[in-house]
């Protein structure tokens, strides 16, 4: 007995890792995918390209998914669809929006056996290091994933997911939202062993050790009315919400059963597939003949009527993931060309081959597969430093709150100064170390920075008192500017064009005149903009803040005056063509482009904390971003400035307004302002800073030219670990002691840029992070290396 047990372990185990692909309701992890709910969407792996990216198929329409990412696997459910990174370090999960969002990211514990279901999305993490398969859920089945329960494999289906234990004779264990539907099919399988498990909507099927195809669960339409067949005559299943569908081991034909009373199967008699995969109530396959996609059944609807060999428009698809590790029974035909030299697809083994004869003793597992790619770790893991003390720092605001209403302080009874809550803490130098020279590892820094917090001192209001604004004659800005001639403009700002003057006592000044209109409307937006502009720089006086000298208000115009910019804006330097050269401006550097970006990040920290009351600037932009002769940055332009609630707990209805590619989509959408729309603009250029891209670009190496926003393309790299894949080229790859700081900078602006505003940091975390960041320079902390390209 105990040599069988042995013999079905071994079996199992070398199983999971070869099988031909099977699929659950969306399922399991293959190169094909369905996700169902509000649409239906059909997505693969495309083979033959540098990387194994992802294409997808919704409502006749095409759309790629990370196009310059690789993936192994995909699998899809209820609304979503998932897929893990080559090398299994990274889950990543997209929404019917196809909005991604990363699950899991660990280079030393990675995941197999990806599997998404109605409601859960579960992996098997394999702890290379302890040689464990534990199961990991997220969404709601987490809380009823078993613990210290290792599994082979697993399969989900609606509401409740099953998986064979590695620790046995390969019985069944089920668990999910639907107890009762898991414990019952759970009991249906007692003492049956099986060597392969796939679910459905209600039941489960499986490949016993015997070769025989066994289904349990509900049967209310025959889904599990196995046909009578030869042992091991199949060797891949789809189970959709009431029907099953297999592959046949020899010839690679489909047979399937049950359903709603129609011919699940009679489209595709003839077809072989090498995959295939179940929606709720129709099939999809991947053909042999030219790795083309055809679904077919009583769901699946085309313009209205279910067409006779059907084929998706997409693009080949993989049949099988491309690694490096060997394959154990053998190397899939036009492995190479399928993917495109990038590692090979394993050819399936026979099932047969999988119930070896009974050994006397427990032969040892193969070792695990070596990860086809090395990503950085530095990323992921100050984004873990970010979400841990960003959660200190919410419990910190709840108790300032109730200290505040205790003491009074909210009510002008005591004023706080230098009051800090960092973000990311700083790391002890003192007690740093090195072996043989070598950089000092990135999980002895993050420990380094959660021992002790990084103290510094706020950037505060100004000690110098602001000066009376003058008030000028038309007739002096129009001598200062040589009546405002074309070769004395130098800008546009919210209500008008900005010229550059001089004053008769030989001051330099920067002119901004609203634009002249005889219609009242566009008249009174300028006369708006203007009070606006002129009642909030009266009273501000900060270095960062773009300083106002005077104004001039005379009949129908309207002009203020500000110290003059020598350096211009910084979008100027980002995007001027004429900045090609690496010596061609002081911001190829990066220790300067956080510099600028910690210099604006303090002006409007000032706007929101220390201005009374609050201002919300509207419209930051690197245009609006100016820079002093001594390369100081300066906010400027507050034509659209509204005061703001006096903390982020308030907000205020508005119409939206600022400017494309850097307004908040959250108050676009509601119309509601709060300081965090103002975070999200400083995101977007803390991007620009990092790509060298504009808000809004167009490239034919990027969505084939078509206009893309620099946060769809920037987030999902930065996410996935590839940071220095969309580096600036002309500033060249950080140095040693510039890597961690780029990183910091780079997840600061990953959390600015996030869709919901409560999720983004304040301006004083966001000034905390880039102090941080421009302190590091000194340090020297490793590279960059995002690994082997994809």
């Amino acid at each position: 007995m105990t040599s069988l047990i042995a013999a079905v372990i071994f079996a199992g185990a070398l199983l999971s890792t070869i099988i031909s692909p099977t699929t659950a309701l969306g399922g399991s992890a293959t190169t094909i995918s369905v996700s169902y709910g509000a649409t239906t969407t059909v997505c693969g792996i495309v083979a033959g390209q540098p990387s194994q990216r992802i294409q997808c198929w919704r409502n006749g329409q095409l759309f790629p998914v990370f196009s310059n990412i690789s993936f192994e696997s995909i699998s899809g459910g209820r609304d979503v669809f998932c897929g893990v990174r080559s090398g299994g370090s990274t889950l990543i999960c997209w929404n019917s929006t196809v909005t991604p969002k990363r699950l899991y990211f660990n280079e030393t514990v990675r995941l197999r056996q990806l599997t998404v279901g109605d409601s859960q999305i579960c992996a098997i993490t394999n702890n290379t290091n302890r040689n464990n398969n534990n199961i990991n859920c997220w969404r709601s089945n987490e809380s009823y994933a078993p613990q210290n329960v290792e599994f082979r494999s697993i399969s989900s289906g609606l509401g409740f997911t099953c998986g064979i234990r590695l620790n046995d004779t390969g019985s069944v264990a089920c668990f999910g939202s639907n107890s009762g539907l898991a414990s019952g099919i759970e009991g249906q399988f007692m003492n049956i062993s099986l060597l392969t498990i796939v679910a459905g909507g209600s039941h489960v099927c499986g490949v016993s050790v015997a070769g025989v195809l066994i289904c349990k669960g509900s049967n209310a339409y025959g889904q599990i009315d196995v046909p009578d067949h030869s042992p091991f005559e199949f060797n891949g299943l789809a189970l959709g919400a009431n029907h099953t569908c297999a592959l046949r081991r020899l010839n690679s034909s489909v047979a399937c059963w049950g359903g709603g009373g129609g011919d699940m199967d009679s489209y595709i008699g003839t077809v072989s597939f090498e995959s295939i995969v179940a929606g709720l109530d129709f099939t999809c396959g991947l053909t042999s003949n030219n790795f083309s996609v055809i679904c077919w059944g009583e769901g699946w609807i085309q313009n209205g009527s279910n067409p006779v060999g059907f084929e998706l428009p997409l693009s080949r698809i993989l049949p099988g993931p491309c690694v490096v590790s060997e394959c154990s029974c053998g190397v899939y035909p036009q492995s190479d060309s399928l993917c495109s030299g990038y590692g090979s697809i394993c050819r399936p083994c026979d099932l047969t081959n999988l119930v070896p004869p009974i050994p006397e003793e427990v032969p040892p597992l193969p070792p695990p597969s070596p990860p086809r790619v090395v990503r950085s770790k530095r990323l992921t893991r100050g984004l873990l430093a970010f979400a841990i003390v960003g959660s200190v720092g919410a419990v910190a605001g709840v108790c300032t709150v109730i200290y505040c209403l205790w003491t009074g302080v909210c009510f002008g009874k005591k004023k706080i100064h230098n009051s800090v809550q960092p973000t990311v803490n700083g790391s002890n130098r003192n007690g740093s170390h090195r072996s043989n020279g070598s950089p000092i590892s990135r999980s002895a820094t993050i420990r380094r920075q959660l021992s002790r917090g990084f103290r510094r001192q706020r950037s505060g209001p100004s000690s110098k008192q602001a000066e009376k604004e003058e008030e000028f004659t038309f007739a002096d800005l129009a001598l200062a500017t040589n009546n405002f001639s074309p070769e004395n403009k130098i800008g546009a700002g919210s209500f008008g064009v900005v010229y550059r003057g001089k004053l008769l006592d030989g001051r330099e000044v920067a002119i901004k005149r609203g634009e002249f209109s005889d219609k009242a409307k566009k008249f009174q937006e300028k006369e708006s903009a203007f009070d606006s502009e002129l009642a909030f720089l009266s009273r501000l006086n900060h270095k960062h803040l773009v300083r106002l000298v005077g104004y001039c208000q005379e009949r129908d115009e309207r002009l203020l005056v500000y110290d003059y910019m020598k350096n211009g804006a910084l979008f100027d330097h980002l995007h001027n063509k004429s900045n090609t050269e690496k010596s061609s401006s002081l911001l190829n550097s990066w220790k300067m482009r956080i510099k600028i970006a910690l210099d604006a990040a303090r002006g409007i920290e000032y706007l929101h904390n220390y201005a009374v009351p609050p201002i919300i600037h509207r419209d930051i932009k690197s245009s609006n971003i100016l820079l002093d002769a001594n390369w100081v940055a300066r906010v400027s332009d507050f034509g659209l400035s509204l005061m703001g609630p006096v903390s982020d707990l308030e907000f205020r209805h508005t119409k939206a307004a600022g400017t494309v590619g850097y307004i908040d989509p959250e108050y676009y959408g509601l119309n509601v302002l709060t300081t965090k729309s103002d975070v999200y603009g400083l995101g977007v250029v803390l991007l620009e800073l990092l790509t060298g891209r504009r808000a809004i670009f167009k490239s034919e190496e990027v969505n084939g030219g078509a206009p893309i926003s620099l946060v769809d393309y920037a987030v999902p790299i930065i996410m996935a670990g590839d940071l220095g894949k969309i580096l600036d080229k002309r500033v060249g790859p950080p140095e040693v002691n510039e890597v961690e700081a780029v990183e910091l900078m780079a997840y600061t602006a990953l959390h600015c840029v996030n869709v919901e505003g409560n999720y983004r940091p304040t301006m004083t975390d966001i000034v905390a992070n880039l102090e941080r960041a421009l302190g590091l320079f000194s340090d020297s902390h490793g590279s960059i290396s995002s690994g082997v390209s994809d």
